[in-house]
């Protein structure tokens, strides 16, 4: 896959979940993280998307059981 097609992917994705602002402070606290400091923008971008919405996803199924 190429970096544009990722790079749309992960922007639907997170548009389609409404988690812009979750995907954004992910990033924001990755950057003051030495261990995320020097990786590549693409395995920064593709952290953050997944644990974004895994949290989402356990958030919700949460919700559902309750």
């Amino acid at each position: 896959m190429s970096y544009e097609d990722l790079y749309w992917e992960i922007n639907q994705e997170i548009k389609d979940l409404k988690l812009q602002r979750k995907f954004d402070a992910q990033l924001n606290k990755m950057s003051n993280q030495d261990h995320h400091r020097y990786k590549e923008t693409r395995d920064k971008w593709s952290y953050a998307r997944d644990k974004v919405v895994r949290l989402y996803h356990e958030t919700k199924s949460k919700k559902a059981s309750k």
